[in-house]
């Protein structure tokens, strides 16, 4: 008897652990497969949008007068540099010394391609807005004494040869106007974004003809628009150089009457 209930405790025991195995393993295995397959299956779209984005590459443009007449603006700027060195720093004592505030400033404006550079002048204002500019008119009372004469002479102008020198304008082309003023302007004459095909200008076709000083009406607006849509539509060398004479001319022997 006692072989009897031994020989069925031991069958009994032996069949415990035989069973557990079967229960408790079958639920963790369904556990680990199932969710698997919807988890490889969606980033695949996903990486691809991205890689199709990343290769949209947009077109350097190429300025008016292209590479010659880069190289003349540096020669020219450089050169112009050297001679004007000491004018220049006699003005910036000057204008430090006639009203509080820094000689030199430096204002936002619309350039190639629409790309915005820091445009330097001296300063003859008593103030230095970079935002919210209102153009300067005749009389204007926040014009130094100082300022007065720099605007007449456009000794003003004088610095922007740094800008030209680092590539942000150009000896010739469309004078560069406030953020602001560009995309009023452009309301009032649709061709004016053509002026943005050539870097922006130290003296250019408009002010030799006239085109200098406030633009505080559209017909001024229009007629200045006029002039720069037509000097980048019809680049020459010839043109170049005949509005180098009559800037020289302007400065030296004839009085401009738009300028302040």
């Amino acid at each position: 008897m006692q072989e009897k209930s031994k020989a069925s405790g031991e069958s009994a025991s032996a069949a415990a652990p035989v069973r557990a195995p079967s229960t408790s393993r079958a639920p963790r295995l369904t556990a680990i497969t199932s969710p698997a397959p919807p988890v490889l299956a969606e980033p695949q779209p996903q990486v691809e949008v991205v890689r199709k984005a990343a290769t949209t590459v947009v077109p350097a443009q190429r300025p008016v007068g292209g590479w010659s007449k880069r190289a003349f603006d540096i020669c020219s700027s450089a050169s112009a540099l050297v001679v004007l060195a000491p004018l220049l720093v006699a003005t910036a004592i000057a204008v430090k010394m006639d009203s509080p505030g820094d000689a030199i400033f430096r204002q936002e404006r619309g350039g190639l391609g629409r790309k915005t550079f820091r445009i330097w002048k001296f300063r003859t204002m008593s103030v230095m807005e970079n935002r919210g500019v209102v153009q300067a008119v005749h009389h204007d009372a926040r014009i130094t004494r100082l300022g007065a004469f720099l605007r007449r002479s456009s000794w003003d102008e004088l610095p922007q040869l740094f800008n030209v020198l680092m590539g942000d304008m150009s000896i010739i082309g469309p004078r560069p106007h406030a953020l602001e003023h560009d995309i009023y302007f452009h309301k009032v004459d649709a061709t004016y974004p053509e002026r943005f095909t050539a870097r922006p200008g130290v003296t250019g076709l408009a002010q030799v003809n006239g085109c200098r000083g406030p633009t505080e009406t559209e017909e001024k607006i229009r007629a200045r628009t006029k002039y720069d849509v037509e000097y980048v539509r019809n680049w020459t060398w010839w043109r170049e150089i005949e509005i180098v004479a009559a800037t020289a001319a302007l400065l030296f022997w004839k009085k401009d009457p738009g300028a302040l």
